[in-house]
């Protein structure tokens, strides 16, 4: 039989916990609730055949960030598949390119550009910028191709590096308008981050083996990566009540313009 001297003692205790729950509950947006449990994941090859109707029931995973290209040549062979039946699934896709400090910018961004069509983009693409580049990263060429993919997909691309490449690299004034994604696999991380990547050996049903796994940043949340709208295009209703997108004409034709009467030379040195 319990002692009855702390029955009342141990009743307020419950009665305080669950109060403290509901103001915390309630005193917060639920974007702030729903963002703790909001996970990516990035796959590749390394994954094999992934089962995305199995990867979409797990509802903490919102979107998934897909290899494409690597340098100026390779591509990778499960990319294609990978876009089609994870946005059949329902999750929403973003491609990355794994940078290279052997080729320039133009042909890196050209294998990119051949392999992501921006129809198929649901989040903004990423520069994957890994660890072994450091003392060879070549500012310039990163530089370029950043702002290469800026101008066909119309929007700065997401930065992924490691913290010490960050700090030694990306740090600056000039990085600031970029979302930056870390991979930090030992504790939260120092630098400023939109996404930070803290596992490499996650496991998600439907994927055989590990896989990288991310969340947001407190202050950040997927609406931050997600891709813009087509400023030229606008909403019309047809007879029937479709809603379809319609085009500007008249912008079309000055950028057609604009693209017909200018030329770009790549450089040799980037």
């Amino acid at each position: 039989m319990k002692n009855k001297r702390f029955a009342l003692p141990v009743v307020m205790r419950g009665i305080m916990c669950v109060v403290i729950f509901l103001v915390f509950h309630y005193s917060f947006p639920v974007s702030v609730h729903a963002q703790v449990h909001t996970r990516g994941i990035d796959v590749s090859k390394f994954q094999g055949t992934v089962n995305w109707t199995k990867v979409a029931k797990d509802k903490t995973v919102k979107f998934v960030y897909i290899k494409a290209t690597e340098g100026t040549s390779i591509q990778d062979p499960y990319y294609k598949t990978n876009v089609a039946k994870a946005r059949k699934a329902g999750l929403l896709v973003g491609s990355y390119h794994l940078y290279s400090s052997k080729t320039t910018a133009y042909q890196q961004f050209a294998n990119f550009k051949k392999m992501v069509k921006k129809s198929e983009q649901d989040l903004i693409p990423v520069l994957d910028i890994e660890g072994h580049h450091v003392g060879r990263l070549y500012m310039a060429r990163v530089d370029k191709l950043l702002e290469l993919m800026e101008k066909e997909y119309g929007v700065k691309p997401m930065i992924y590096t490691s913290e010490k490449l960050y700090r030694e690299h990306l740090s600056g004034k000039k990085y600031r308008k970029y979302h930056i994604f870390i991979a930090n696999y030992r504790g939260y991380p120092r630098a400023r981050f939109t996404l930070w990547q803290y596992t490499e050996t996650g496991h998600i049903s439907g994927i055989k083996g590990c896989v990288d796994i991310s969340k947001f940043n407190r202050n950040h949340s997927l609406s931050d990566i997600k891709m813009p709208k087509k400023k030229n295009e606008k909403k019309t209703e047809k007879k029937d009540g479709k809603i379809e997108d319609e085009k500007d004409p008249d912008k079309e034709d000055r950028s057609t313009t604009a693209k017909d009467s200018t030329s770009t030379a790549p450089a040799t040195n980037q």
